[in-house]
């Protein structure tokens, strides 16, 4: 096959229709535009999401307007810091159970991040989803130990 050769599939080109040719091509006179108004003017129409007087949609919604992209997939923590576990005796276990049993946590489903703000001087187990490196070294300089929960 040479490219002089190439032709388009039987049925897929049509001529375009000629508007406006006479009452015998059956789009004569008015040509499918109906009689007077604005559709049925030269370069007459609207733009896109025109209301016809009322106030526009994205208008009347404020709130829509201005946030920006939202990932659909972002997982949300349920964040804790360090001076929140201070209540917690010398040794004991910190695992998303335990934190939601202290009412620390929002929403319990959402896995658990500990964050750095405050102090703590006693030796703590934690096992959570995610912990930041001050927190952990604090945690690690206090005697406690970190390991992570692999969601």
């Amino acid at each position: 096959m040479k490219l002089h050769e190439l032709k388009p599939n039987e049925g897929a080109k049509k001529n375009k229709k000629r508007v406006g040719r006479g009452i015998s091509a059956g789009q004569g006179k008015t040509a499918g535009r109906g009689t007077k108004g604005q559709g049925a003017r030269a370069g007459g129409g609207t733009r896109l999401y025109h209301q016809g007087g009322n106030l526009p949609f994205f208008r009347r919604l404020p709130f829509i307007r201005g946030k920006g992209f939202t990932p659909i997939n972002r997982v949300e923590y349920n964040e804790v810091n360090l001076d929140q576990l201070v209540s917690f005796p010398a040794g004991s276990e910190i695992t998303p159970d335990s934190l939601a049993e202290a009412r620390l946590l929002r929403k319990a489903n959402n896995p658990v991040v500990i964050l750095g703000r405050g102090e703590i001087d006693v030796a703590l187990k934690v096992r959570v989803h995610r912990i930041t490196k001050g927190a952990k070294a604090k945690i690690e300089a206090a005697g406690g130990s970190v390991s992570i929960i692999e969601a």
